[in-house]
């Protein structure tokens, strides 16, 4: 983290009652054009900007200073803008394995699996949310901090908008074989943080069916 923004954490540590402005001033610009980029409309992408922020003091007491300060704010601005677009019903659910096509749908393992295995009771399923939200915010976190965007965005376009390989690739220049590494990345990725929270197998036994890597 710059020393600039070191000081200025110390500052709003300390109460300074101009630091939170000058927080606001420094960064609100760039976290509105990110959302608004991505949502397209004014005021909930300003009242999405505003709710990162809030959960930037909230997690103050545990911030980790070694982290650019930037990054760590626009990690909270995507998972809020993730968060929001699910609760719009815009963002599909995000299992822990996809077929090998193109198509952008995705698809539990174990196909053959019956019904009753499947379909989750509301604790659970609400366990599953809450683990796949830590392990998102983890990773978009983790994307920030290395300033990998290109991983961001194509994620966001895959799962968020439900887009193709395809079209993936053509809005963001790449080809539909980076596309599928990264989705095929991301995935195994999610899958290993949901892992290590090591919940019961009845939450996830797609996972607990595999072989271990």
């Amino acid at each position: 983290m710059s020393d600039a923004d070191t000081l200025l954490i110390d500052r709003i540590r300390q109460g300074e009652a101009d630091a939170w402005t000058d927080l606001i001033a420094r960064y609100e610009g760039r976290l509105l054009a990110f959302v608004e980029s991505r949502l397209g409309r004014r005021a909930p992408s300003e009242d999405i900007v505003q709710e990162a922020f809030l959960g930037f003091l909230n997690s103050l007491p545990n911030f980790d200073g070694k982290r650019p300060l930037e990054g760590y704010l626009f990690s909270i601005c995507a998972y809020k803008l993730t968060d929001h677009l699910r609760r719009e019903g815009r963002r599909p659910a995000v299992p822990l394995s996809s077929s090998n096509d193109s198509s952008g749908e995705w698809h539990i393992a174990g196909s053959e699996r019956p019904a009753s295995s499947i379909v989750r009771s509301g604790e659970r399923k609400d366990m599953e949310e809450r683990a796949v939200a830590a392990s998102l915010r983890d990773q978009i976190e983790r994307w920030a901090e290395k300033g990998e965007w290109q991983k961001l965005m194509c994620a966001e376009l895959l799962f968020v908008r439900g887009w193709a390989n395809k079209e993936v690739a053509e809005s963001l220049g790449l080809s539909e074989q980076q596309v599928a590494n990264y989705k095929f990345d991301f995935i195994a990725r999610l899958r290993t943080m949901v892992k290590k929270q090591e919940l019961s197998a009845e939450v996830f036994p797609e996972l607990a069916d595999e072989e271990p890597a």
